[in-house]
Formats: structure tokens, sequence, C-alpha cells
């Protein structure tokens, strides 16, 4: 699968075909996470959840039907706790059951240790061109806070090595986070375009039910910055950002033209995309419809259903055509180009309700892009649940 020489395609503007395998792995538990991770001490039998992997992904084949895959991404978890020779073989089976191009966007996510940063190479020839880092904070009181395992030393050595290896680089940051004032944020926000290569994914903290920040922020002990606070942090984001020449594609995300994350695209666009492994999610079209899939969230328990029934799925729901076109709308209302007004008017079977749309539109909520697309404006942005909710009705 190694293509050490091939350029990045182009993106085409169409919503494509994604591959995403789901590695659930995690060498610790983050207190902020509500992704679907999993600690194992004991280590991870990698050969036969490798074997697991190109079962459910025959599988998923034969719901897809034959398609060219426009993108990869393995995430997880921590995907960089793989052995490259995992990796490989995991890219290697995506190839024998669909298309795939030289030159599509394979990204893997990773954590900026210095151990799986000495991973990179091998991960490069097994055929990742892209790689996001979890950096999270470039200060080490906060990523002590966020129950990361790294220093900043520790990221920025990851993300100069990351920088020399693969075409492409993107590293996360997390702000919003307790006693952050604006200032602060962006002085670090500034720290980071220094060393960001072309993308960069800008995140509010959350408090998530079930995490173990949950409790602490009921009693008191986290106190994350109030609305106005976090409205003033995120328009100083959009506003340095855009000035450093990596605008907002998305609400989150933030690209040099050229280079925005073309599996993500795809998840907005609201293409089709294979979800493979433990809880995992994925649409497919098929001869009946728009499937939306889920496989068994608990690692252990996948890896027995897919040796026992060769697919860990545990829903498949056939959408109809209105959740289609809720659908399109949550995710492409999150794009700077926002949704294809033609697609949801087919897909709804109706135009955008008039007095709605007016009152959006006359709120600087939202704005046409001629008669053919409709978008948040940056104000919208910030209410964005809300706008989406009031077009849907």
């Amino acid at each position: 699968m190694a293509e050490p020489t091939a350029l990045l395609l182009p993106d085409t503007g169409e919503p494509g075909f994604g591959v995403y395998i789901h590695w659930p792995f995690c060498a610790a538990k983050c207190p902020y996470c509500d992704f679907n991770s999993h600690v194992r001490h004991q280590g991870i039998d990698q050969p036969r959840f490798t074997a697991a992997f190109l079962t459910e992904m025959e599988e998923m084949r034969a719901l897809s039907g034959p398609k060219t895959v426009t993108s990869i991404f393995l995430g997880g978890g921590t995907p960089s706790l793989m052995d490259p020779a995992t990796v490989g073989a995991i890219l290697d089976g995506i190839a024998r059951f669909w298309t795939v191009p030289r030159g599509i966007e394979i990204t893997m996510e990773a954590n900026p240790t210095s151990v799986e940063a000495e991973r990179f190479r091998g991960y490069r020839a097994a055929g990742v061109n892209r790689v996001s880092l979890g950096v999270q904070a470039l200060n080490d009181r906060d990523l002590k806070f966020l129950g990361r395992l790294h220093s900043v030393e520790d990221a920025l050595k990851a993300v100069k090595l990351a920088r020399e290896i693969f075409p492409r680089m993107s590293f996360d940051l997390i702000y919003a986070r307790p006693d952050q004032t604006v200032k602060d944020w962006e002085a670090e926000l500034n720290q980071a375009i220094s060393h960001a290569a072309d993308h960069l994914s800008l995140y509010q903290l959350t408090i998530e039910e079930g995490t173990p920040f949950y409790g602490l922020h009921k009693a008191g002990k986290i106190i994350t910055p109030d609305e106005d606070r976090a409205a003033e942090l995120y328009e100083a984001t959009q506003a340095i950002t855009a000035a450093q020449g990596l605008p907002a594609y998305e609400v989150s995300n933030h690209a040099r033209p050229g280079a925005e994350s073309r599996h993500n695209l795809t998840y907005w666009r609201y293409g089709d995309y294979a979800g493979i492994g433990p809880g995992a999610h994925g649409r497919l079209t098929t001869g009946q419809g728009k499937l939306a899939t889920a496989t068994e969230r608990h690692p252990e328990t996948w890896l027995d259903e897919v040796e026992k029934n060769r697919h860990g799925m545990v829903d498949q729901e056939l959408l109809d055509r209105d959740e289609q076109a809720d659908e399109l709308l949550l995710m492409g209302l999150r794009l700077r180009e926002g949704v294809d007004l033609a697609r949801w008017q087919d897909l709804s079977g109706r135009d955008p309700d008039p007095e709605r749309e007016r009152f959006l539109l006359e709120h600087g909520f939202i704005e046409r892009l001629g008669n053919s697309r409709l978008r948040c404006t940056p104000k919208g942005m910030l209410v964005l649940d809300a706008v989406v909710a009031d077009l849907a009705s």
C-alpha cells in the first residue's frame, strides 16, 4: 500500500466514499473523553484483531458494493499504538475489497509521546500520508489537568517529526479550559500556528456525561468559561486563524486552502462511509436505500461477534428521506461552504420554510450563496444547533 512519492489528489467537492477504522485502545483514559476507548494493561492480540477487521471489512463490502475510496481514516482510541505491520495489513485489506486510487488521503490519529513518534516512519511506509496529533494544550499544567501522558516538549518533537515524514499533518487543541483568559488563548494559538503545517482542529472543552470531568463539574470542582467568555474565545480563534492563513472551513477545523481533511469533508458533505471496528458507525447507500450501521462498542465482545458472525454490527437502520435530509442539514451547516439546497430539497421534498428562513436571514444567522447553497454566518455558528433545529422543523 506504500506510495512514497504519490501526491495527494485534489478535493473534487464531491461527498466521496470513506473507510473508517476504529482502534479502541488507549494507554490511559483521558478524564474529558467520552469516545469509545479502553485501556488494556495485559496487551492486545493485534493479529487476532487484524483478522477481525478484515472479516468485518468484507461484510461491509458486501453491503456497499463496489466503490472507489476517496479517503481512509484510522481513528480511536489511539491508532498509533498499533504496530506498523498491523496498519499495513489493514490498508492492504481495504485495497483488496474496494478500489483505492494512488494519492488518496490516508489519515492516522496519533498521540505525541516519544515512543509512538518513533513509529512514524513505519506508518508512512505502510501508506499513511497524513497524521493528526492529539496535542490538546501547549502548557504542561493544562496537559496534566487534561490527563495527557505527554509534555509540551514531547508534543513539539512529535509535530516536528510528523512534518518531516508525512506530506500532511494536523494537530488538535482544546480551549475554553478552566481559568483560561482570551489573552492566554491568543498567545497559545499563535504559538500553535507557528508549528502547524496546514491544518488545526480547535475544540472547546465540553463536559460530557459519564466522564470523570462530569462529576467534578457538577460538584463545582471544575469551572469552565461561561457562555460570554466561550463566545469571546471562539471569536478570537476565528480572527487569529483567518489572519494567519488557516481560516475555518468547519466549526472547529481550520486549514490552508486545499489542505482540508478530505475524510471529514465526506462526513460533513453527507457522503457514504464504511465504519469498521468496535463502536464504529457508518452510512452506506444500498439497493434498499441509505443504511445507518453501528457496531458493538466493547472490543472483546465485538471480536467474539465478528469471529462468530463475520461482523460486529448491532444496528442496521434504513433511513427514510426525511431522516437523510435532517442529517444532511445537521452536517452540512457545520461547513463554511454550506448545504447544497437542491440535494436537501430532493431528499426532503420541500423548500425551506420561508418564514423561518426569513427570520434567520434577517437576524444574520444564515445567508444564501446564490440560489444553490445555504450556510451559517459566523454569528450563526455560535448557535448552530438552534439554527439547524429551526430549519429542520
